[in-house]
């Protein structure tokens, strides 16, 4: 049995998480502040005497023994990390330095939940994690980029000064049950307006790509990743490859969730990426031949499934 750290423990990649390391029989110890985060969540898992919740902010020091941290706490919608963009540079990054100086403290092995935003709006595709990336560092998207992208830094600054056993992730749009029903994000966006029968708002003329992950197959990536040997510190795509227009993907949840709802244009934000799709070829090589296993279609309805029945309490 091993105690691991889990911050941002109670959001939506987290919470998953959460239930996968104590499938597995470890002592999990979640961190959170519920800034999008939500007890209910995790509150499933109140009664296991191997869990433990704390509020906790990362950007305030936290002491604690354990063998493993996983560090996800940062917003990650852009409704909600635009929200209060000075907390979440120092969400980032103040987070990164205390996870850092405690996996020092406690020589324990961190990993860093890392974005496929620190390649920005990129100009090569797909994006191989060679690629330095084109981010503009002062506009509305750049407290996530930028802090992201800092936080890398500091990881692998940790590690070459200190030792630290480190592994970065770069995480590609991921979807699933427990997503927040406000974050702003494409597919929960779609599948929320579908359900109610609202329109369904594509910004820009929809010809824009992503690369849609399933949480569970990102789970495995993150729990592969965190097995590797001391040698293997990343950055390493995570990530689905196959691509798909963001008005595929709106025709798609019309179809299944058999809504009447129609497709309204509203103008492309800014900096928003034309294109994103991973080569995932680092993470097959190091992650034991790694690859998304759960197609779109299955997906999506696990996820409809999830918020039909969470909009109809």
């Amino acid at each position: 049995m091993k105690r691991i750290l889990i911050t941002g423990g109670a959001g939506f990649i987290g919470s998953h998480l959460c239930d996968r390391l104590l499938e597995e029989g470890n002592e999990v110890i979640c961190l959170d502040n519920y800034f999008t985060g939500a007890k209910r969540n995790i509150i499933h898992l109140l009664d296991n005497p191997y869990f433990e919740l704390i509020r906790h902010d990362v950007t305030s020091s936290f002491y604690v023994e354990v063998d493993e941290i996983y560090n996800l706490a940062c917003p990650a919608s852009p409704i909600h990390y635009q929200y209060n963009p000075i907390k979440t540079v120092k969400t980032s990054v103040m987070g990164a330095i205390n996870m850092l100086g405690l996996a020092k403290r406690i020589k324990a092995k961190v990993l860093q939940a890392s974005t496929s935003e620190v390649y920005g709006d990129p100009t090569i595709h797909p994006q191989p994690e060679t690629y330095w990336g084109n981010v503009n560092p002062i506009g509305t998207r750049s407290c996530y980029d930028e802090g992201k992208r800092c936080a890398e830094t500091l990881f692998m600054d940790y590690h070459l000064q200190n030792r630290v056993r480190i592994k970065i992730i770069r995480i590609f749009n991921t979807y699933g049950p427990r997503m927040h029903p406000d974050d702003g994000r494409v597919v929960s966006n779609f599948i929320v307006q579908a359900l109610q029968g609202k329109d369904l708002t594509i910004y820009g003329d929809g010809s824009q790509t992503r690369s849609f992950q399933y949480v569970d197959d990102l789970l495995e990536g993150m729990v592969r990743m965190m097995q590797t040997g001391d040698e293997v510190t990343g950055p390493i795509n995570l990530g689905n490859p196959d691509e798909f227009t963001i008005l595929k993907l709106a025709k798609k949840v019309l179809e299944l969730t058999g809504s009447k709802s129609k497709l309204i244009q509203l103008p492309l934000p800014q900096d928003d990426p034309l294109q994103r799709k991973p080569v995932i070829t680092e993470a097959k090589i190091h992650l034991n031949d790694w690859e998304p296993v759960v197609g779109l279609d299955e997906g999506l309805q696990r996820t409809i499934t999830y918020f039909d029945n969470l909009l109809s309490k």
